[in-house]
Order: C-alpha cells, then structure tokens, then sequence
C-alpha cells in the first residue's frame, strides 16, 4: 500500500478533524503561543532572533552546518486561529534543530520561500496565524528566519505601484522587519523584499518572484552575484516562490507571468554565475528537479531546483510534466539539459506536509526531507537523503 492510500485510510480523518476543531488538550493547544498584540491595521514584527546571522567576515572559516528550507504555510482559517499544519512543521522543526544542536552541523538559519498567509493585505492573518509560531524558531530555537514573499503575501501584481501589492508589501515588511537587512545595507535593495547574507562557505539570494521581470531587482542581483568571493562562498543559494518549471497546477502545460521570466531572465544569469541550489515553492508538495549545462570554460555544471512547498497549505499533487521546449532551445548553446529527479505523487495524500534540512561539508552538499504528522515515513528518494554535490542522479 503506497503513501497516499495508507495516508487515506489510516491518517486523513484524524487531520481533517484537527484541521476543523482544535480541542482542549490537543497539540496544538498545548504549544499554541500567545497572539502578539497589535492594533487592526499594524502587523507586529517576528521578533529578532537570539542567535543572528554574524557579520560575513566573523564566519568566514566555518565550512560544516546546516539550514533548513521549507515554503507555503498559509492556512485557510488564517485570522481566525493559529495555522495548524504549519505548528505541527514547526513542531518538528524545533525538534530537529535541538537535535542537531550539539553535532557537527547544527542548524544555522531558516527559508521560507514564500506565502505564509491567504491574504497578506490582511493585517489580523499575520498576527493571529503566523507571527507567534515564528517566534518560536527566533525565540525557542534562537535560529534567524528568512522569508521571500509569495503571491499570497504582495499579491501577483507586475506592476510595484498596485495598491493592493504595497499594502501587503507593507504588512510583509513590518513583519520582517527585525530578520531581513535593513534599507541602506549592502545586501539590501531599498523598498524591495529583495536581499542576501553570507554564511560560512555558502551565499544566500532571496528575489521577490512576483516581479520577476522587473529591471532594478535584476540588476541588483546580478551586482551582487558579481562582486562574490567564489573562493570563499562555494555554495550559492537561491530562494523565490515561482518555480522556473514544476509539475503541479502552476506548471505543466502553464506558463506562470513569473515562470516565464524566471526562465527567460533569471535561469541564464544563476547559470552565469555558477548558482548551485534553488529552493521555490508556490506548489504545495515535494519535487527536485537537476539542470545540467556547460559554463564558459566548457564544464559540465549542475544546479538543483528544490519545490518545496509542503509547510501547511493544502496539498497539491502531479499534474503533468511543463513544455520546456522553448526553455532548452535557448540554452541550446550552453547544452542545457533538465532532468526530473523526483517526481510527486498522483494523489494530495502522495506529498505530505515536509521541510528539508540542508547540509553543508566543505563543497559537499546533501539535504534530508523530513515529512511530518501522517506523512512521517515520506521517503522521495527511496530514502530521505540525496546528495547534491554528485553526478545528476547520485545518491
């Protein structure tokens, strides 16, 4: 009996109940934090982690870690009640990074790549559904938190006068606003959820994918990618909401607004400069996808694309492979090859609510997927594991 159908029978009931009811006594009434306190149009911050990221230079030699990257928590009695499947993830969370404290790698930040709530414009939602349970990774775990804005944060809007995308874009920084580099750093673009860190051997880009067309983030970024210390930051890092291909409802035979750019714009400059690993979501479910190319010098490179968007929104499942005709046309020049590694399954109940738990050895990289609740014995792989740093496929 496959995943999906033992999810079924054994385990669905149970998660539909606590999805509708949450009792006295259940468990996310026993962990459930308090509301922050705010007036009904001001989003309160996360509170600062108690463990920051430190200045570039205070962590150049550190070569061994680990971060953990999930997206989509938004729930849909956000504003209402805590997001229930997102505290079971964060739940589980908490208990890896304690877990891993003491190790060789312990966990040193938090992704999440967008949509953390149904409406963003909505003050109420990040304040009764989201902030609190964030806290308790800067605050219980101590570990900074990264958000890259989704759809459901600033809307799908292109264009960055809308309405209705600044008063989410305010509610997204004003909730923020103690995690993320302030205006005026170096690794900030100004007014934009647009920025980076360094970390150890290894450098972080978070885009704002809904305006992925637009020049002055593109240019930014490319300033950026451009001035790195490659000697020292052998692993680049990506993360954004759209996914530049996927197999659920956003991707399959559609093309997405900012799926499109992504690969017209976004896809040739990670390439450019080497970017190893994309972490997306906006799919609510697990797949991996690897792009082979050669660089300027004739080297066959590979960069992973990681969809994970299993962090509390209802569940999606395969819908079909994307057209990527027109995509390995235009990299025709560079061979650029797309192989699908991980595929999800056919059914909600085949992709579990999940995160992933990154490694960092030196240039090695390999990432565990930890499903969570009925989904604990998820295994993608055939295991939980793959290793990153290997031939496309290795394990």
């Amino acid at each position: 009996m496959g995943l999906g159908q033992r999810a079924i029978k054994n385990h669905l009931p149970l998660l539909f109940a606590a999805y509708l009811v949450s009792p006295a006594g259940s468990s996310a009434e026993t962990f459930r934090p308090s509301a922050p306190e705010a007036s009904a149009q001001e989003v309160v911050a996360i509170e600062a982690p108690l463990v920051p990221i430190p200045p570039e230079a205070e962590s150049a030699d550190v070569t061994r870690f680990s971060y953990i990257v999930y997206g989509d928590t938004r729930g849909r009695r956000d504003g209402v009640e805590l997001q229930y499947e997102h505290s079971l993830v964060i739940e589980s969370m908490l208990s890896t990074i304690t877990s891993l404290r003491d190790g060789p790698d312990p966990v040193r930040f938090v992704l999440q790549s967008g949509d953390a709530v149904l409406n963003g414009r909505n003050p109420t939602q990040w304040n009764v559904s989201f902030v609190g349970l964030i806290n308790r990774l800067t605050q219980e775990a101590g570990v900074p938190y990264f958000l890259a804005p989704g759809n459901h944060d600033v809307t799908a809007a292109a264009d960055l006068e809308s309405p209705r995308r600044l008063e989410g874009l305010d509610n997204y920084l004003s909730a923020v606003s103690g995690l993320i580099p302030a205006d005026g750093a170096t690794r900030r673009l100004d007014g934009y959820p647009t920025y980076a860190f360094g970390f150890g051997n290894t450098f972080v880009l978070a885009l704002d994918s809904n305006i992925a067309q637009d020049s002055t983030q593109f240019a930014w970024a490319a300033g950026q990618l451009e001035g790195l210390d490659r000697e020292r930051y052998v692993h680049v890092v990506a993360f954004f909401h759209h996914p530049a291909y996927s197999s659920g409802p956003h991707g399959g035979s559609r093309v997405e607004r900012p799926t499109a750019a992504i690969r017209a714009s976004w896809m040739p400059l990670f390439r450019e400069h080497g970017v190893d690993l994309l972490f997306t979501g906006h799919e609510h479910l697990f797949e991996h996808w690897i792009e082979t190319y050669q660089d300027g010098a004739g080297e066959q490179k590979r960069m992973d694309q990681i969809v994970s968007g299993g962090g509390g929104a209802p569940l999606y499942r395969y819908l079909g492979e994307p057209d990527l005709r027109a995509y390995l046309a235009e990299g025709r020049a560079e061979s650029v090859r797309v192989n699908h590694l991980v595929a999800p399954g056919p059914e909600p109940g085949d992709n579990p609510h999940h995160y992933v738990v990154v490694h960092v050895d030196g240039p090695d990289v390999w990432l565990d997927v930890v499903g969570v609740d009925w989904g604990s014995d998820f295994q993608p792989y055939r295991s939980t594991q793959t290793n990153l740093s290997g031939p496309v496929g290795g394990r």
